[in-house]
């Protein structure tokens, strides 16, 4: 399911950029794309806007054969200024794999399919929003750059940051697995760490200690373009099955930016009439431990209460705050999907099935969808011929 370019000129359309401004994803206030964003003046993310329009979706659908198997074949659909300059480490691209031998295929008729992101350049799916992030930053004149994260995005910072010749700076939670952090200095990153949670390290970015030079703060959406990376497993997606969305998307959820990437994918693939009108079901997955969004999906609120004493060793769902949460949310409902919470317990025999009866090797957060997964399709949520996509974000050996 895996697009093989052709030897068609891989430069067809290049040059071209159809992103217009960022827009305020909470007010519409609309501000000029090129030059340093943060949050709107209404403290919510902003969002990046393209002139889009079926002839436009018709040119990128021929250029696409020529073009190399990664997420910069969408270049008119990603918002750099120069994209010849761009720093690349091989980013996206990731494989969809058909399961075969698990349960759920054969209990509810449904094909279950896995968006293997391990694959990435630092083992996870935060390749992909970090990617656009530091370029973005590094075009835009950033001094430096720094993000608090429970690991993967740390690892992605510091690898982007030092292609792109910028000083990057992690805050970790202290519990973090020390691999993290010694793999983050190996790329000459500053790593800070405090006990607590990913709320807590965040803290050490604003001190005068931590927070000196003016480095850019990259984490989960604080800027407009990590969303854009991230809004590529959306793009590959459609595809890599035809231009055709799945039903369903189980995704496990920390700060969100996957599902706003991906939501906002598809909308931006129905404008240029590459899709129908059809959109998959999102399922948000949290750990029982940490599930703010998993509660107020539940009580039907627009936005997700911090989450008090957050309890899990999945470092990645370890969140207990998201400051996307409303769009989470507003994707979920406008898709008419689901928010799971998922007992930590089951994890490891979760993963052992996958690597013995598929082949794959699926990281704790992986792991954590084929669990809701496994759940949704015994309560017959699945109907006979769906498509089901869940994502495996990281690699296993990030953990050790």
């Amino acid at each position: 399911m895996n697009p093989e370019p052709t030897h068609e000129s891989a430069n067809a359309g290049a040059g071209q950029r159809w992103a217009t401004s960022l827009v305020c994803s909470r007010t519409g206030v609309v501000a000029a794309l090129d030059a340093p964003a943060f949050l709107s003046p209404a403290g919510a993310p902003w969002l990046v806007e393209y002139a889009l329009d079926p002839a436009r979706g018709e040119q990128l659908r021929r250029a696409l054969p020529g073009r190399p198997w990664t997420l910069w074949r969408y270049r008119e659909l990603l918002p750099l200024a120069d994209f010849e300059r761009r720093i690349d480490l091989g980013e996206g691209a990731t494989p969809l794999v058909r399961l075969r031998r698990t349960p759920c295929s054969g209990c509810s008729g449904a094909e279950l399919w896995v968006k293997d992101e391990a694959g990435n350049p630092t083992g996870s799916f935060k390749a992909r929003g970090l990617s656009l992030a530091v370029n973005r930053a590094r075009e835009l004149g950033a001094p430096g750059v720094q993000l608090a994260s429970a690991g993967n995005a740390a690892l992605a910072l510091a690898a982007y940051a030092a292609a792109a010749g910028l000083p990057a700076r992690v805050a970790l939670p202290a519990d973090t697995p020390p691999a993290i952090a010694a793999r983050c200095r190996d790329h000459g990153a500053e790593v800070l760490s405090s006990p607590g949670t990913l709320v807590d390290a965040a803290r050490l970015l604003s001190e005068p200690a931590g927070g000196g030079e003016g480095f850019w703060n990259l984490s989960t959406l604080r800027e407009p373009y990590r969303a854009e990376g991230k809004k590529t497993m959306g793009l590959e997606l459609a595809e890599q099955l035809g231009w055709e969305l799945p039903d369903w998307i189980v995704y496990p959820l920390g700060g969100g930016t996957g599902i706003v990437g991906m939501h906002k994918a598809f909308a931006e693939l129905r404008r240029l009439g590459l899709v129908g009108e059809k959109r998959p079901r999102f399922v948000a997955v949290q750990m029982a431990g940490c599930a703010p969004i998993v509660r107020a999906f539940a009580h039907g609120q627009e936005s997700a209460e911090p989450w008090e004493e957050p309890h899990t060793r999945v470092w990645g769902l370890r969140v207990p705050r998201a400051l996307g949460d409303f769009l989470v949310l507003r994707a979920l409902r406008e898709s008419a999907g689901r928010a799971v919470a998922v007992d930590e317990s089951c994890l490891p025999d979760v993963a052992a099935r996958a690597a013995r009866d598929e082949g794959l090797r699926v990281g704790p957060e992986g792991a954590a969808a084929l669990a809701a997964t496994l759940g949704l399709a015994a309560e017959g949520a699945f109907a006979a011929g769906e498509r089901v996509v869940v994502f495996q974000t990281g690699d296993p050996a990030n953990y050790l």
